[in-house]
């Protein structure tokens, strides 16, 4: 299986990726068992290639997955022989042979040994090699038990670049975590059990820290509260075929500042952050507004607009005054 490479952003000396992959055929090939296998292999190709899964949404016949890439560091044989083993199946012999292999040989430090550290270290940090270790797994396993040969993927994967910082990854992970909801599977995320959100809340440390690394300075209590407040927000924007939370619930929750019992995690968006035209603190919606009119010597027509009371937004404004579906 061939994947594209992608590079890390040169800017940052990180990168997030939004990935996503679709059973051939479109067809719903996973049930949950192939779910929970799935889910399980993601996180030891994840620890192998040395890249943190945020969030992941795995569907019937599709996948989703937010990885970021850490910046390029030195790593030393021991770690790579750690990650190596923690890849491979120590239950099977034939793996626990491969492994008493690979150690002689590293103890020996010979022309072998040289290349396999390159080839390993090639590999980590890299979202396409994490992609091929994953789906390339998955599909073996897949194939063995359900009998069949051939591919078990559509085509190579599809990959966003996501800015690292600010609010774009917290609105990427949102998005990936509602697609039971928009898929009409479940009207709350926290029920669908194969979703980076679910498991977080379920309390896998795992799965709280991709979350956590959305809001660094926060703890898990706080993170749990704004970014369910950020999937009611996305959630509540029901369109046209496409199901949405109910607005009645999308209103209990952002009356109660998303200070909901553990047990009780939602998730919708606010029109808001779609069709505000900018968003960001009154004073830099106004500069935007002011440098517009200047270039363009049209007279003043709008002005900052508050978002909605429904919660503390801090100094956040939009644009535009954007409709409501229904009064607060």
């Amino acid at each position: 299986m061939r994947e594209a490479r992608i590079k890390v952003a040169p800017e940052t000396g990180e990168a997030m990726y939004h990935c996503i992959s679709r059973a051939v055929a479109a067809a719903w090939l996973f049930d949950d068992v192939a779910k929970e296998v799935f889910r399980r292999q993601l996180r030891r190709a994840a620890d192998y290639c040395g890249v943190q899964v945020v969030t992941y949404a795995i569907l019937s016949n599709h996948f989703h997955v937010i990885v970021r890439v850490p910046q390029a560091a030195p790593i030393s044989e021991g770690e790579l022989l750690r990650r190596y083993a923690l890849y491979c199946d120590a239950a099977k012999p034939d793996d626990r042979a491969r492994l008493a292999t690979l150690r002689a040989c590293l103890a020996a430090n010979g022309p072998k040994a040289e290349e396999w550290r390159r080839r390993q270290r090639a590999q980590m940090g890299d979202v396409s090699a994490f992609m091929k270790k994953w789906k390339q797994r998955f599909s073996i396993w897949f194939n063995r038990n359900h009998r069949r040969i051939g591919t078990l993927w559509a085509s190579r994967f599809t990959s966003t670049l996501v800015q690292p910082t600010g609010f774009a990854p917290e609105v990427a992970s949102a998005y990936v975590d509602l697609n039971a909801v928009r898929a009409n599977i479940v009207l709350d995320p926290k029920d669908y059990r194969f979703c980076g959100y679910a498991e977080a809340v379920a309390g896998r440390p795992q799965a709280r820290e991709g979350l956590l690394s959305l809001y660094p300075n926060l703890g898990w209590t706080e993170t749990h509260a704004r970014y369910r407040q950020t999937l009611f927000g996305i959630g509540a924007d029901a369109r046209e075929g496409k199901a949405s939370i109910p607005y009645e619930d999308f209103r209990r929750v952002m009356r109660e500042k998303g200070r909901l019992p553990l047990a009780d995690v939602m998730h919708c968006r606010l029109r808001h952050f779609v069709h505000g035209g900018i968003l960001g603190s009154q004073a830099y919606v106004q500069e935007q507004l002011a440098t517009y009119e200047k270039r363009t010597r049209a007279r003043p027509r709008t002005r900052p607009r508050p978002l909605p009371p429904w919660c503390d937004w801090g100094d956040l404004c939009v644009m535009r005054n954007v409709r409501q579906v229904h009064a607060p």
